[in-house]
């Protein structure tokens, strides 16, 4: 008995100390999500889940949601379908592989921040480098405020959030094509599988581990990208680009409103943790069925 649990005892001081630092945030701030708080964090009496209810009343919170369910999904699925195919050019052997490797990974060194910088930059109105190469070319004769307006500002922003994502999505989809056994797939063009026939049937259904890694990952770090959104618009204009962690950010930091901060992010953390659950629950159940 003694030495069956061993390993458990082992392992219990850190399966601890990680609850510890996961779980006391959460509770922190689901404590003051019912409490009325201060500008400075102080909690006073109980107040009867009001901040939930003002946060669900709020003209701004639908709007929030539904952009960051628009910019996550997108992001994440326009991420997928374009590493997939670089994964696969990038498995195979030609001249050049390495470097063509390693120029795909160099902007996951880049922080985020600097990142939107340079984006933000480039999409400057007046003398970004975006205007002045479409001007070279006689595209263009008046510049365009790429940032300033909803229509072009949101969906420049999926843009660059899926260019930003791409790097870690095509290492972990590359890491798993390279884990395949080539005498499979020899197999299968020796019978006279096609490209196609052998990406549906014998890559697909191998590499989808991994793509469930990335999907779940991806769908986590976009849902709460904070850096590339504020540093290049800050959720304007008029709150056109914000999503719930941009938001989030602006009622804690900007108005002090710290009790309706704290509840949207305990609604944060359950639309993730649900969505998570969920799909780990249907690819596991998927895994089975195939199995």
């Amino acid at each position: 008995m003694g030495r069956a649990s061993a390993p458990y005892l082992l392992i219990l001081p850190s399966i601890l100390f990680a609850f510890w630092i996961i779980g006391y945030p959460i509770y922190d701030m689901a404590n003051m999500s019912v409490h009325a708080v201060n500008r400075f964090g102080k909690t006073a009496a109980f107040n009867d889940f009001a901040n939930y209810q003002r946060l669900f009343s709020h003209q701004l919170f639908i709007g929030c949601l539904i952009r960051t369910l628009v910019w996550t999904v997108f992001v994440v699925g326009g991420t997928v379908l374009l590493s997939v195919p670089i994964a696969l050019i990038l498995n195979e052997k030609f001249f050049g592989r390495t470097l063509a490797r390693i120029i795909i990974m160099l902007p996951w060194a880049v922080s985020l921040t600097m990142t939107g910088i340079v984006w933000r930059w480039s999409l400057n109105g007046q003398f970004g480098m975006v205007n002045a190469t479409l001007r070279e070319f006689g595209l263009q004769d008046t510049p365009i405020e790429w940032l300033a307006t909803s229509t072009t500002a949101f969906p420049i922003l999926i843009a660059i959030g899926i260019l930003v994502s791409i790097p870690f999505t095509v290492t972990v989809i590359l890491g798993g094509l390279s884990s395949l056994q080539a005498d499979v797939f020899e197999a299968a063009r020796i019978d006279g599988a096609t490209a196609w026939q052998r990406f549906r049937y014998l890559t697909l259904p191998l590499i989808r581990p991994f793509l469930n890694i990335v999907l779940v990952l991806n769908f986590i770090y976009v849902f709460n990208s904070f850096p590339l959104i504020w540093v290049m618009t800050q959720g304007d204009p008029a709150n056109s680009t914000d999503i719930l962690v941009t938001w989030l950010y602006k009622l804690a930091f900007r108005y002090g409103e710290l009790g309706i901060a704290s509840a949207l992010s305990i609604v944060m953390f359950v639309i993730l943790l649900a969505l998570t659950i969920t799909y780990a629950a249907l690819a596991m159940r998927n895994e089975r069925s195939t199995a």
